[in-house]
C-alpha cells in the first residue's frame, strides 16, 4: 500500500517520518556502536546495498553518550524513502520517480516559514560555559578525516547582507571544539556568496547550523534550488503549509522549531585554522586541510532524546549519491525542456560518478545536431554544470539508468575521432580530484555522441534482441518458468 507524508503539524517532525519509515520495514535500531569509527563503517556498508537497498539506520546506545542520544543515517538511500519523504507514492521505481517527481515539482509554491515562540527544539538551550558541541555523539566518520563532522545532514543557515535573503545550504561542518566548528563552503554556493559579502565588509558572518531535522529539510538544502529562494519556504511548498520557525537568540536567523539539534554563532574574517581532511562525495580525500573560518557558537539548542541526522560522502554508491542522482535527473530534464530541446527520453545522473560526473541523456532523435544540442543544454544548465566530467547521449532504445547498456551504446553507436567533444576551462570545485592544486575550479568535459549518427542512423545495423512485442508475449506464457 503507497504511504505519502501526512500534510499536519507533524509532519517535519524526524521522529513521525522514523515510525512512518518503521511501518515500510526500513528502518533497522543499532545499540552499542562507538562513535569512533564503528558508525561510520556500518553507515558505508549499509549505503552500498542497492538490491534491496539498506535500511535507514538510528544509532543508540552509543558509549560515554547517554542512551537516546541518538545517530541517523541512510534516511534516503532507498527510493521507498525517498519518495515518504517527498509526499509521493512509495511503489515506484527510480526511472517513476523522476517522472513523479518532474511532475509534482512543477506544482510547488513556496510558502514562507511562520515565527513561533516555541518548538521541541527549545526543550534544551544551552549558553555560555554550558555550550557543548560534543554532548552529542558526533562521529569520526573515517579514518582520515581530520576531526568529528556534527555537519553532514546538516543545513547551514545564513542571510543575504544586501537584500536580505536567506539561505539554508547544505555545507560540511568539522567539530573545532567543544564551543566551536568550522565553517566550510565551497566557492560559488550561495552561503559562500552569503559569507564572502560578510567577510568583504571587515563583519563577522552570522550563521545557524541545524544539524538534526526532518530529512526534507536536509534535501532541501543540499538541491540546486534557485538564488534567493528561502529553502524552508520551499519545504513549506512541498508539504502544503509552513515551516513552523523560532529564532536565535544571537543571530535572529531562523530555523526549524522541531528540529533535533541547532547550534549558532558567528564566524570572522580573520579567524581560519586548518579544517579537514575529510572523505567526500567523489570518493577521495580530494582537498587536504586548508585554512578556513570557524564559527563561534553562542547557542546550542536541542530536544530531549536529541537525534543527529548524518549523511557522510565517501566513495560511491552512497546514500548522497542515490538520491541526488534522483532528484538531479529530474532538475536536468527540466532544466532541457525549458531550454526547448525535444524528444529527450531521459536523463540519468550515475552513482559511479557521484551523480556529478556522469549524466545520460536519452533523445529520439529529430534533426541534425539533436544530440549535441541535447549534451550542451545539460552540460550547461544550473544542475549539471557544477563539477561534471562526461555528458553521453544514447537513443531512446537505451537504457540511461543501464550502466551496461549506456556502454554497450558508447562502445557501438560512437566513434572517438567524430563522437567526443571537449569542452574546456568549465565550472569545478576543490573536491575534484583529478584537477592539481594550481588548477582547481576549472574542469574540462567530454561530450560523447553514442547514437546512431544521424545522417545513416536508418541504415544503422539493427539490434540483435526480441521486440518489446515478441518479448511480452513470450515472458507472460512462461511467467512461472522466468520467476
Amino acid at each position: 500500500m503507497a504511504v505519502t507524508v501526512p500534510k499536519t503539524a507533524g509532519s517535519l517532525d524526524a521522529r513521525d517520518w522514523l515510525r512512518q519509515v518503521e511501518a515500510l520495514g526500513e528502518l533497522q535500531v543499532v545499540r552499542g556502536a562507538s562513535w569512533d569509527l564503528e558508525i561510520g563503517v556500518i553507515t558505508e556498508e549499509v549505503q552500498k546495498r542497492r538490491n534491496p537497498p539498506g535500511p535507514a539506520v538510528l544509532f543508540d546506545e552509543v558509549p560515554g553518550y547517554p542512551a537516546g542520544y541518538r545517530v541517523l543515517v541512510n534516511t534516503l538511500g532507498s527510493a521507498r524513502r525517498l519518495a515518504l519523504t517527498l509526499g509521493l507514492p512509495t511503489d515506484v521505481t527510480d526511472r517513476e520517480l523522476v517522472s513523479l517527481w518532474r511532475k509534482r515539482s512543477r506544482e510547488i509554491q513556496p510558502i514562507p516559514p511562520v515565527e513561533v515562540s516555541s518548538g521541541p527544539v527549545l526543550e534544551n538551550v544551552l549558553e555560555g560555559d554550558a555550550v557543548d558541541l560534543l554532548r552529542f555523539p558526533v562521529p569520526r566518520w573515517h579514518e582520515r578525516d581530520g576531526g568529528r563532522y556534527i555537519g553532514t545532514g546538516s543545513v547551514n543557515i545564513t542571510r543575504d547582507p544586501d537584500d536580505g535573503t536567506l539561505n539554508a545550504g547544505t555545507y560540511r561542518v568539522m567539530v573545532r571544539d567543544a564551543k566551536s566548528a568550522f565553517f566550510y563552503v565551497s566557492p560559488g554556493k550561495h552561503g559562500r556568496i552569503h559569507r564572502d559579502k560578510y567577510f568583504s565588509r571587515g563583519e563577522p558572518c552570522p550563521v545557524v547550523v541545524c544539524a538534526g531535522h526532518h530529512p526534507l529539510v536536509f534535501l532541501a538544502g543540499s538541491l540546486e534550488l534557485p538564488y534567493g529562494l528561502n529553502e524552508l519556504a520551499w519545504v513549506g511548498g512541498v508539504v502544503g503549509e509552513p515551516v513552523k520557525v523560532v529564532r536565535g537568540r544571537y543571530t535572529g536567523l531562523p530555523f526549524p522549531a522541531e528540529a533535533e539539534i541547532a547550534f549558532e554563532g558567528f564566524a570572522y574574517p580573520d579567524r581560519f585554522e586548518p579544517e579537514g581532511p575529510f572523505g567526500e562525495w567523489t570518493g577521495y580525500y580530494a582537498s587536504s586541510a586548508r585554512p578556513e573560518p570557524w564559527i563561534e557558537v553562542k547557542a546550542v539548542y536541542h530536544r530531549n532524546d536529541p537525534i543527529l541526522l548524518g549523511s557522510p560522502p565517501g566513495k560511491p554508491p552512497t546514500e548522497l549519491t542515490y538520491y541526488r542522482a534522483v532528484l538531479r535527473s529530474a532538475l536536468i530534464e527540466e532544466a532541457l525542456e525549458k531550454a526547448g530541446v525535444p524528444d529527450v527520453t531521459g536523463v540519468w545522473c550515475h552513482e559511479a560518478g557521484g551523480s556529478r560526473l556522469l549524466v545520460v541523456v536519452g533523445v529520439r532523435q529529430r534533426y541534425a545536431g539533436h544530440a549535441k544540442q541535447a549534451a550542451l543544454a545539460a552540460l550547461s544548465s544550473h544542475p549539471g554544470n557544477y563539477l561534471g566530467r562526461y555528458v553521453v547521449v544514447v537513443d531512446e532504445d537505451v537504457d540511461v539508468t543501464d550502466l551496461q547498456e549506456v556502454m554497450w551504446a558508447v562502445c557501438t553507436r560512437s566513434d572517438p575521432e567524430e563522437s567526443i567533444d571537449i569542452v574546456r576551462r568549465c565550472w569545478s570545485g576543490p573536491l575534484d580530484p583529478r584537477i592539481p592544486p594550481d588548477r582547481k575550479g576549472f574542469n574540462s568535459r567530454a561530450v560523447i555522441d553514442a547514437t546512431r549518427p544521424f545522417e545513416w542512423k536508418d541504415r544503422f545495423p539493427p539490434v540483435a534482441c526480441s521486440s518489446p512485442e515478441v518479448r511480452e508475449r513470450v515472458l507472460a506464457k512462461w511467467a512461472e518458468v522466468l520467476r
